[in-house]
């Protein structure tokens, strides 16, 4: 029997990711920083209203999405790219701006996405961590690192899983400093912090922005980002990107999305009363936890932290942990103050 076919050597070399996404339903899901309420009722309405065999049967359009998302995230049409959720982001940034070989600089911890995508397109990978015992953002240790050499940059603003963020001012910095690479910020928590880099694209032409439906408007099932840059950027990136990538329903989805934004307030709203009610409980059980701009806090249980992972799961509320790179570390998805009080009155038993 002939030896199977050997993949590219970058690809060989890859640790697999594997997310524990099994077994999730019916369960308190606290741990994929999903919106915990589900989408907005409107988005549902709207799919109702614009479903036909007929609509499903065409390769999807997407020149409505653009004119309707263009001026509600404050871009031209032509300075929007709508991806497959913001992976589908990250991998056409890095196909379109980097060869083999070429230097990509990413902060540890971070989305594990980054580095998947990075690692498939043979990059070199050299990665800058979060500062020892505060997980602050490292602005000086990055731009240090950043030389002729580096051909992009990507950050998570806030970071996931440390809820660290950067402000404006160290953002531009990076811009300046990294001036002949690809600087892509992903805003996937943009709402729960309130700073946002797409002021700058009109005087930063190496900036990528991204933001994702699946978080706020809780659509993760819809598999639906946006990538904002310069039009001539957004150019290139459709050279790179599979004609057909997002699917009809995503597109519809987001449309009705945005239009409702009281219930977006709304549900930021509760998730940072409820984001301050975990913190507020987890200093009276005197557990440490990392400061979070984010709808998620991580949480340091130390020893303990597979142990509380598991006797949590027993009882239907899933969290993430994240020890394998922070040790003792479990990542808690706010949810909604109800929810938190269901988690704390579980950790009342359990600590």
């Amino acid at each position: 029997m002939p030896d199977p076919l050997r993949p590219r050597r970058a690809v060989l070399a890859m640790t697999p990711y594997s997310p524990p996404t099994a077994g999730r339903a019916g369960k308190l899901r606290l741990d994929f920083n999903e919106n915990t309420m589900g989408c907005s009722p409107a988005v549902i309405e709207f799919l109702r209203q614009h479903l036909s065999a007929d609509a499903l049967s065409v390769y999807p359009e997407y020149a409505e999405a653009r004119q309707e998302l263009a001026p509600f995230f404050g871009v031209e049409p032509g300075e929007l790219l709508l991806t497959n959720g913001t992976d589908e982001a990250i991998q056409v940034v890095l196909n379109t701006y980097v060869d083999d070989g070429q230097e990509v600089l990413l902060l540890q911890p971070s989305y594990a996405m980054y580095r998947f995508y990075a690692e498939v397109a043979a990059a070199q990978i050299r990665e800058i961590p979060y500062r020892p015992g505060t997980l602050e953002f490292p602005l000086e240790e990055l731009l240090e690192a950043i030389s002729p050499s580096t051909r992009a940059v990507i950050v998570a603003n806030p970071n996931n899983p440390t809820g660290t963020a950067v402000g404006l001012d160290g953002l531009e910095r990076i811009l300046t400093r990294a001036s002949g690479a690809a600087v892509m910020i992903d805003e996937a928590y943009y709402e729960f912090y309130g700073v946002t880099a797409l002021g700058l694209l009109a005087r930063c032409p190496n900036l990528f922005v991204s933001r994702t439906f699946s978080k706020v408007y809780g659509m993760a099932g819809m598999r639906l980002g946006c990538l904002f840059s310069r039009s001539a950027n957004i150019g290139y990136l459709h050279k790179a990107q599979s004609p057909y990538s997002v699917n009809a329903l995503a597109a519809l989805a987001a449309r009705a999305a945005i239009q409702d934004r009281a219930y977006v307030e709304n549900y930021v709203a509760e998730a940072l009363a409820a984001r301050e009610l975990l913190c507020r409980e987890l200093d009276r059980f005197a557990i440490p936890y990392y400061p979070s701009q984010a709808n998620f806090v991580l949480v340091r249980f130390g020893e303990r932290a597979i142990e509380i992972r598991d006797r949590l799961r027993s009882t239907g509320v899933l969290v993430r942990d994240r020890s394998y790179e922070l040790e003792g570390c479990v990542r808690v998805t706010v949810g909604t103050r109800e929810q938190i009080r269901r988690l704390v009155a579980l950790l009342e038993e359990i600590w």
